[in-house]
């Protein structure tokens, strides 16, 4: 069965592991007799989502953070605005650490939860875009002899003379994707069988057809293996491995409207439901710093764009894939609606305060005292008061001494500064000797 699974280094193993809690998912729905891909995409979606939960509760906590401490971040960037030598941005840089320390994060911010949730979330789409790789309870119906056939339809395929030039045909002809790529010419006959099972999963109502064309010996096989899992890929009268677009045209061409309008349903319900989830999600606000203003300007922008794109792709992925981004952005409204409610009522003033003596406790454990910090802090200001003293031009020297007589000729007699004006020039005379 892992022959067809998505081979990847990174995704493939998290791919795999998703899949065995998916095939999880499904066997336990075949056993109360509801055995449905579609309800168990739905089902899978909200169990991961769930779990991903305590990642997304720290993203969301690390925005409110974010904007409450907005304010003091805005003033150090209008602080050192336009300020580029090496001295400011050091100053900027040290100012910036330590409005995140005095509220408990780490600059990184929410990186680390989404470098965590992307993969998953990827590997996710490889599990949908490839059911029978992962859910030997759908693989099975394509290997094992259905509604009293004597054979597979997978084998009744290869025990056909020239299959192989016959199925490399038909996935020409009807443009099926699959990853890997279906080869009906290696060795291993396992592998053959897992390419045969990938594509004919992959086929509409009418490339079954063609499948009946293509092995009209194998009428019985292939008619009950369509009826068995269209029944299991059924969704509100759909098959999820047609595209909505390929059911609009058909069913409008039979003149079953209600189906039409079932087609219709998922591209809209996904966009409206990738909406509602922005809308509800924290926007990010005009920091006064171009660059971060600029970042939040295009944050905008894909905010806009991102649902319509989905409206787009979902006219043309199959039906399964559209199940799995509404559900998501379902899941993900209802967490956020809840979510928004929560930090409503929560004391923020607590949370900085706790992860204030969260970050001290941390410091200590790493050996690093307050104290350190303090004198770590004076030390790189000294050295940069020195370095700027070290390079000055001789011209910068001529004046300051100018000033620094200027000063001294200026200073009242039996004032503090005319005494050190003394000291200073009996020092001068005793060095020339």
């Amino acid at each position: 069965m892992l022959l067809t699974a998505y081979d990847g280094a990174i995704l493939g193993p998290i791919a795999k592991l998703l899949g065995w809690v998916m095939n999880g998912v499904y066997y336990l729905m075949d056993q109360i007799g509801i055995g449905n891909v579609g309800l168990s995409i739905i089902i899978f979606t909200i169990i991961i989502y769930l779990l991903l939960f305590p990642l997304t509760y720290k993203q969301q906590k690390f925005s409110k953070l974010s904007q409450k401490m907005q304010p003091e971040l805005n003033a150090i960037n209008k602080k050192y605005q336009g300020k580029k030598d090496q001295a400011s941005m050091m100053a900027m840089q040290q100012e910036t650490q330590a409005v995140y320390e005095k509220y408990g994060v780490s600059m990184m911010g929410s990186c680390v939860q989404m470098l965590i949730q992307m993969p998953l979330l990827f590997a996710l789409y490889r599990v949908f875009m490839n059911v029978p790789a992962y859910v030997s309870g759908i693989k099975n119906l394509f290997t094992q002899p259905l509604g009293g056939n004597a054979t597979s339809l997978v084998d009744g395929i290869m025990a056909t003379e020239g299959y192989q030039d016959t199925m490399t045909n038909l996935v020409s002809t009807l443009k099926i994707t699959t990853q890997p790529v279906a080869n009906f010419t290696v060795s291993d006959p396992t592998a053959i069988a897992n390419s045969i099972v990938d594509v004919t999963y992959k086929m509409n109502s009418s490339g079954w057809d063609a499948l009946k064309d293509a092995f009209p010996a194998l009428s019985s096989e292939i008619s009950s293996t369509y009826e068995t899992v269209s029944h299991v890929n059924n969704f509100f009268g759909m098959n999820i491995s047609d595209t909505p677009l390929h059911v609009i045209t058909s069913s409008f061409s039979a003149g079953a409207y209600l189906m039409v309008i079932a087609a219709l349903l998922v591209p809209i319900i996904s966009y409206l439901t990738q909406v509602l989830n922005i809308k509800l999600m924290p926007q990010a606000t005009a920091s006064g710093n171009d660059q971060s203003d600029a970042m939040a300007q295009q944050m905008k922008m894909m905010n806009r764009m991102m649902p319509l794109f989905s409206l787009v792709m979902c006219f043309t992925v199959p039906v399964g894939l559209g199940i799995y981004w509404i559900a998501g952005a379902v899941v993900r409204v209802v967490q956020q609606y809840f979510l928004n409610k929560h930090f409503e009522k929560m004391n923020l003033e607590d949370i900085i305060k706790k992860n204030q003596e969260k970050a001290k406790k941390k410091r200590e454990k790493m050996g690093i005292a307050e104290n350190q910090i303090s004198n770590a802090a004076k030390m790189n200001t000294r050295q940069m008061v020195y370095a700027n003293k070290k390079q000055l031009s001789s011209a910068e020297k001529e004046l300051e001494i100018e000033k620094a007589n200027a000063a001294k000729s200026k200073a009242k007699a039996g004032s503090m500064s005319a005494k050190a004006n003394m000291v200073r020039e009996f020092n001068e005379r005793n060095n020339r000797k």
